[in-house]
Order: structure tokens, then C-alpha cells, then sequence
């Protein structure tokens, strides 16, 4: 999501900052560039022209132009714009209190997404308390009633349904009148969709609407489908006065326009997003997050939010201490490189850390195969091995490399990251926050001067300058080990 964006705002804004000095006239020719990025991304052209409105008339601003660094201000107002453009968000559900139903209506178009998002849904409220029910009254699908019951069982959620009744309004009555005697708090319909908009679905769910009187109503659209999405969330809003989106998909290749542009059209805030098909990918919708990683500056809130909620906490404990001792092994090494594996696809987490998405080279690294290999590797080494791999000698690489089916050469490679990486490790023990940033922005800028994507030992300084024509030579040899090293990758 957002990738295609992403790149061309970063093309936009280095051709602002290549620009000697910034004039009206190069300024707007920039700005042409965001807006093209914007329309490519299929954001709605209403939209992208009162976006683009109202950077124009803040960039071509005479404090801009005499700034210091006017192209920097420039991406300040992009991300801010874009903050309005999406928020605010009220990630409340409006819950009721104790002893008090709440009902969720959840529709959307046939193939939005809508009964899994219902899964997700009671899946968080159980994670924070609540007794959720979920109500299968989309009679129109066939296996729609079974599919909710396998993820009621899969979450340990009751589920009501009627197989017998063909009227969704007598069903969804019929359970939030037996919520109480279930002792749910929390009532999730899963409403019938259709192939598109018409008469007869609108009008089925006003009659649900009217018997029920849900607290709140959630539109489920799917983000792949563009400007279409947008729009059924418009047609939806007109008959129902929906308190929210929640879009589907977007950890696909949706370009992320539908996204940017919801709020600005219907009035209605996207208030949750899919990441994924499991049922704990469902997000709460952040602006200024996401605005974060549409401008490539990484999304660190997001990701330490998820580590929390997926770390084994008595494990980080137990290896805070060992480091806190000065010990670290190639065991914790890969335990660690595992639970990073728990936030999801490697690359995802990589482009939520700022600075990773300005390293292209690992764009094309495959991250989830390296981490098969380093595991193959060092689980064909001895405990003594992985406790001391400086012990690791020629014989013995040949012996771990054979086990594990790899070239020497890459065992070699895997201690010496990890001779790299084990100091950085330890001296990160008792840190705070802002130390252990500061530290990993160390590691990041050794990894830009690497393409390879390895970490190095920093050198130390010769006292000698390199020449232009030395740097030009230097990163000739550094491109060419890339083409080398892609070329060895498709080869295995």
C-alpha cells in the first residue's frame, strides 16, 4: 500500500531539494509533480485539487520561498495537508457501560471483506474486555451463517443465527433481544451485501436499522477497488448516516487513493483498516501516521504498538538481563530476528522504521528467505558454536555450511553481522528510548553506506580525503557487488 505514492512524492521532493535556489516558477513545477503523484495513486481529482489548492497557497507563500530550507517546508505542509485530509479520527466505538447492549451494524458491498472484518472486530473487543456476539444475517450468501460460525469458534465467540428465517430484521431482532440472556455486552450484525448497490439492499437494511437501532454503523469497503470504494461509501452515508469506514485490503497492492480521499468526500472518517487476512490484522486508522509513511518517514508509534502486543515480554526480560551481563549469543540472535518475524512480512516492518524505505537496496533483499537460511545456519551449530562463533574456523564453517546447504562464504557472513551486531546489543542494555534511537540511526547510516544491506564495523579514519574521481570509482565497485550479489541470489 501506498509504495507507488510514496516513491513518486520521494521523486517530487528530490527534485524541489536539487534546485539551486527555490523560485515560484520551480516551486510549481515541483508541485505538478505532487499532484501527478496524487492522481496516479487514484485519489479522487476533486479531492486532489482542493489538496493541492491549499498546499499551493501555503508553498508559493513568501516565508517559504526565503526559508533556509524551503523544500523541507514544503514536505512539512504536504504532511500536514494530508493529516487534515484524512482526520480527524474518533477511534471510540461508543461503548456502552455496564449491564447495557451495544449494537454494531457492519454492511458493505458482497466481497468487501465484511463477515471477517466482523471476526476482527470481536476479536478486539474480547481483547479489551468486552463479551462481544456476532449475528449472521446475511441470508443472501450461500455459506455466509457457516463461515461466521468457524470464526466464532476459532475466537471462542458465540454466534446466533436462524437458518430457517429468510428475514434478516426478524433475525437480527431476535438477537439483540437474546444478547442479554447470552450475557453479551456488544452486538456485531453481519448484514447482507450485494454484487452493487440497489433499491432492495438499501431498503433491507433501513428495516434493520429502524428494528435495531444500532449505536453505531460501520461501512466495510474494499480497498482495491479504487474511487468505487469511495463511492459506495457515499451511496451508503445518503441512506444510513454511517459513523464509519472501515477499509479492507490494504496490505495488497490497493495504490491507496480510496483511503486519502473517504474522509474529504463523504464526511465520514476511515476508522479502521485490514492489513492482512488473519483476524488480528485490523488496525485503528492514525492520519498522522499513515501521512508519516506515505512520506517515507516510517511509522515507529505503529510498529512498537504491535511489538507489545506480540513480544514474549518474560523473554525480553530475561535477554535485557543476559545483555545488561555484556552475553549475548547467536541463539538470542535469532530469537530476536524471530520475534520481529510475529510483527509480519519482514519488508512491512522494515518501511515502518524511518530511513529504511530510503535504502533501495532492500527492496530487493528477501528478507523472509534470508531469515529461513540464517536459521538453517545456525541451527547447524554446535551450543558451543553459538555461544562463541568467534571459535568458528575454516573446517568448521565447511562442516555448518553442509548441514545447512548454504556456500561457506555465508556462514562467514552470518558472524560477522553478528560481531557487528552483538556489540551494539549490549551496549543498548539499560538505554533509554532516545539513546537506543540514536544508536539504531547509527546502524542505518552504516547500512546506507553498505548496499549490500550487511552491517560492517566501522572503520576507523585514514586521515586521507577521497578525490571526486576516488568517490565516483568507489561507488561503481559498490554497484557492481550489488549486481553480483542479485545475480548469486536468482542463481540459488
Amino acid at each position: 500500500m501506498f509504495d507507488a505514492l510514496q516513491e513518486n512524492l520521494g521523486a517530487a521532493f528530490k527534485t524541489l531539494r536539487g534546485q539551486g535556489k527555490l523560485s515560484e516558477s520551480n516551486m510549481r513545477d515541483g508541485l505538478k509533480l505532487v499532484e501527478k503523484s496524487l492522481l496516479e495513486a487514484d485519489v479522487s481529482y476533486e479531492v486532489t485539487r482542493t489538496f493541492m489548492k491549499r498546499v499551493s497557497e501555503q508553498a508559493l507563500g513568501e516565508k517559504v520561498l526565503q526559508s533556509l530550507r524551503p523544500s523541507e517546508q514544503v514536505v512539512g505542509i504536504v504532511y500536514q495537508e494530508l493529516v487534515n485530509l484524512m482526520g480527524p479520527v474518533d477511534h471510540s466505538l461508543h461503548l456502552k457501560g455496564k449491564g447495557e447492549v451495544t449494537v454494531l451494524m457492519m454492511c458493505g458491498l458482497q466481497g468487501s471483506g465484511k463477515t471477517t472484518t466482523c471476526g476482527k472486530l470481536g476479536r478486539m473487543l474480547k481483547q479489551g474486555g468486552r463479551r462481544p456476539l456476532l449475528v449472521a444475517a446475511d441470508l443472501q450468501r450461500p455459506a455466509a451463517i457457516d463461515q461466521l460460525h468457524v470464526i466464532g469458534e476459532q475466537l471462542d465467540i458465540p454466534v446466533f443465527s436462524d437458518r430457517e428465517s429468510k428475514d434478516p430484521v426478524k433475525v437480527t431482532g431476535a438477537a439483540v433481544e437474546r444478547a442479554k440472556k447470552l450475557e453479551a455486552d456488544v452486538v456485531i450484525l453481519d448484514t447482507a451485501g450485494r454484487l452493487h448497490i440497489d433499491d432492495e439492499l438499501m431498503d433491507q437494511l433501513k428495516r434493520v436499522d429502524q428494528r435495531c437501532h444500532p449505536d453505531q454503523v460501520y461501512l466495510v469497503v474494499d480497498g482495491m477497488t479504487g474511487q468505487d470504494a469511495v463511492n459506495s461509501a457515499k451511496a451508503f452515508n445518503d441512506a444510513l448516516e454511517l459513523d464509519g469506514v472501515i477499509m479492507t485490503k490494504l496490505d495488497g497492492d490497493a495504490r491507496g487513493g480510496a483511503a486519502i480521499s473517504v474522509k474529504e468526500v463523504t464526511g465520514v472518517p476511515l476508522k479502521f483498516m485490514g492489513t492482512g487476512e488473519h483476524l488480528e490484522n485490523l488496525e485503528p486508522f492514525h492520519p498522522e501516521r499513515m501521512a508519516g509513511r506515505i512520506l517515507g518517514q516510517g511509522d515507529m508509534l505503529s510498529l512498537v504498538e504491535k511489538a507489545q502486543q506480540e513480544f514474549d515480554q518474560e523473554e525480553a526480560r530475561q535477554l535485557e538481563e543476559q545483555l545488561a551481563k555484556g552475553e549475548f549469543s547467536l541463539d538470542d540472535f535469532l530469537k530476536q530476528m524471530q520475534q520481529i518475524k510475529r510483527l509480519g512480512p519482514l519488508k512491512k516492518v522494515m518501511g515502518m522504521i524511518p530511513g529504511m524505505s530510503a535504502l533501495g537496496a532492500l527492496d530487493d533483499l528477501d528478507a523472509e528467505g534470508d531469515l529461513r537460511r540464517l536459521q538453517g545456519i545456525i541451527h547447524s551449530m554446535t551450543p558451543e558454536e553459538r555461544r562463541k562463533p568467534k571459535a568458528i574456523d575454516q573446517s568448521r564453517r565447511k562442516r555448518i555450511a553442509a548441514g545447512s546447504g548454504v556456500e561457506p562464504k555465508e556462514v562467514n557472513d552470518l558472524v560477522k553481522q553478528f560481531d557487528a551486531i552483538a556489540p551494539l546489543m549490549t551496549a543498548m542494555a539499560g538505554k533509554g528510548v532516545g539513546d537506543r534511537m540514536k544508536m539504531m540511526k547509527e546502524v542505518q547510516a552504516q547500512m546506507a553506506g553498505n548496499p549490500t544491506g550487511q552491517l560492517t564495523k566501522k572503520k576507523q579514519p585514514t586521515g586521507k580525503r577521497l578525490s571526486s574521481k576516488e568517490k565516483a570509482k568507489a561507488q561503481r565497485e559498490r554497484q557492481k557487488r550489488v549486481k553480483q550479489l542479485k545475480k548469486q541470489k536468482k542463481s540459488r
